[in-house]
């Protein structure tokens, strides 16, 4: 039976974006997902592996990771320190072999969604070292000379923040979606999902000074969809009133809880001016 991706009941996914993940499940190559911070990449992959009842193993990358952590590491040292005190794990050496989570993905014995996420935080050299296992899917453990191929074949789902270029070569290996930040319809539908009972002024409120704060020119970190998602729960947490949201006299104005918004003190500073000088042209 052929698996497809419909979106789920708690994750609204555009029709381009389900198209994607089932062209990559089609064509049995990596998706390669990229958009702004907070836009639901990494939620994607969850939801994906939640909408088609399959296990999820998750990479999470960092400036320091290798793509040989991804495989295995064979722990030499503490292999030395046991022959040393007459261990018998010693002799077998799988005993210091911690399988990655690619070897995890690879020896399932059934289908999983692999998730690799926030590629572009490794070193330049990281996608072109993982090329040819994630093109042939399997890799060769030296220690032991053996192959770990996967029978079953993942859906490997890849997150980018776009913070480095990826490689030609990698990228020649994915199938490429990038996730626009939505627009206030999709954004609206998003907001219903996660708080079907909303007052929908709050919304609407919320909504214009949200795009507003996006549009300032200079910001250096535009609020991003989870961001909005956790300024709706502390404002009606707090039972603000849609009106509060407007300032006087319809004027613009810091918006309350804006640190759920603003993330720091440059943007924060630039709002303030802004609304300063706007206050000033009005007078």
């Amino acid at each position: 039976m052929t698996m497809r991706f419909e979106g789920t009941d708690s994750y609204v996914a555009t029709e381009d974006l389900m198209l994607a993940v089932n062209a990559s499940i089609t064509l049995e190559r990596p998706l390669l997902i990229k958009g702004e911070p907070g836009t639901g990449k990494t939620m994607l992959a969850e939801e994906v592996s939640r909408a088609l009842n399959i296990p999820m193993i998750s990479w999470h990358i960092k400036s320091t990771t290798k793509a040989q952590h991804g495989l295995y590491e064979y722990d030499a040292v503490s292999r030395l320190r046991d022959s040393q005190l007459g261990d018998e794990r010693v002799k077998d050496i799988r005993n210091y072999i911690d399988k990655g989570k690619l070897w995890e993905a690879f020896s399932a014995d059934s289908k999983v969604v692999l998730l690799i996420d926030e590629i572009d935080k490794a070193d330049i050299e990281f996608p072109n070292d993982l090329l040819q296992e994630l093109d042939r899917m399997e890799f060769f453990v030296y220690e032991t000379g053996e192959t770990i191929k996967a029978q079953i074949r993942p859906i490997v789902i890849i997150t980018s923040n776009n913070e480095k270029e990826l490689p030609d070569a990698f990228l020649r290996r994915c199938f490429f979606h990038y996730i626009r930040f939505p627009e206030k319809e999709t954004m609206q539908e998003i907001v219903d999902v996660h708080f079907p009972g909303v007052k929908q002024e709050l919304v609407k409120a919320a909504m214009e000074v949200f795009f507003n704060l996006r549009e300032v020119p200079g910001i250096k970190k535009k609020p991003s969809t989870s961001e909005l998602l956790d300024w709706l729960k502390l404002l009606m947490a707090e039972d603000i009133n849609p009106e509060d949201l407007k300032g006087k006299d319809g004027a613009q104005s810091i918006p309350p809880l804006y640190g759920a918004l603003l993330k720091n003190e440059q943007d924060v500073h630039l709002f303030e001016r802004l609304i300063f000088l706007n206050r000033r042209e009005r007078g």
